[in-house]
């Protein structure tokens, strides 16, 4: 019987936590099977993706910049990877590869986990950025039901082109305005990179959150950014971005390994050891 090959691909890919993550479930099961990390450059990837099932993968996580290509070499898509446009696990059968997305499905996890009495339906939530994540972070914001979503980026006609491509309750705002609607705001996300700069950069005023609100950001080095630690101090529920790392590879580690992995704060603290 072979043993079951996973791994990364990503170009750079040795800052990749996922190795650590599968591999300590690996380990705490006690399965057969490895996952590792795999540099690929961009031209490389149609022939690693169609050789990797003949060296035993059954399957692969999708990081940066590979998502889109990665899509598009699939021969089969789930319906949430098409909404994102972008793949980050693929599936090996029968010489086919089987595109999926599970970011949308580690974010909720993750918010539900954080904040288990979070509701949808508790107001409009505030996206802020505009990339490949917050793609994910408004397709299962909408699939969760939340019906008001304001949605501002430093550029604004990338959001307005992602509000555009998305079936999802998009109201577009310039960056300068968002600090208007944080008063209204039941939940605020923050997929940019801006907070690893402190929260000057981000220009975000704790001071108008509303107490009730959850805040949360998709960075999760530093594991408390200065908008959670800011938010915290106003009294808001905050979630850090570790979670939605971890809960992302549970579907992906169940279809390679057999077994729905569990996540736990031993794990947490293991991928952040890592």
């Amino acid at each position: 019987m072979k043993i079951p090959l996973a791994g990364v691909i990503g170009c750079p890919v040795g800052h990749s936590r996922s190795p650590i993550l599968h591999g300590t479930w690996l380990r705490a099961h006690g399965l057969r099977g490895h996952y590792v990390p795999l540099h690929v450059e961009p031209g490389d990837l149609p022939a690693v993706l169609r050789a990797m099932p003949a060296m035993g993968f059954v399957g692969a996580n999708v990081t940066l910049p590979h998502k889109e290509a990665a899509l598009a070499l699939a021969d089969h898509a789930s319906d949430v990877a098409r909404k994102i446009g972008a793949a980050n696990t693929l599936s090996f059968a029968d010489g086919q590869i089987f595109a999926d997305n599970t970011d949308a499905y580690g974010f909720i996890q993750n918010l539900r986990a954080g904040v288990p009495e979070w509701q949808a339906t508790a107001g409009p939530a505030l996206v802020l950025g505009a990339g490949g994540a917050a793609r994910a972070v408004l397709v299962a914001l909408a699939e969760a039901g939340v019906t008001e979503i304001v949605l501002a980026n430093r550029t604004r006609a990338r959001a307005e082109e992602l509000a555009a491509v998305l079936d999802a309750p998009i109201t577009v705002l310039d960056w300068a305005d968002y600090p208007a609607a944080l008063p209204r705001a039941a939940l605020v996300v923050n997929t940019t990179s801006l907070v690893i700069a402190g929260h000057a950069a981000l220009g975000l005023d704790s001071s108008m959150l509303r107490r009730e609100a959850v805040v949360t950001d998709i960075v999760y080095t530093p594991l408390e950014t200065p908008l959670l630690h800011d938010a915290r101090a106003r009294g808001c529920r905050v979630v850090d971005g570790l979670g939605m790392l971890v809960h992302q590879a549970v579907p992906g580690f169940e279809r390679w390994f057999g077994l729905r992995p569990e996540v736990t704060e031993d794990l947490r603290r293991a991928v952040l050891a890592g």
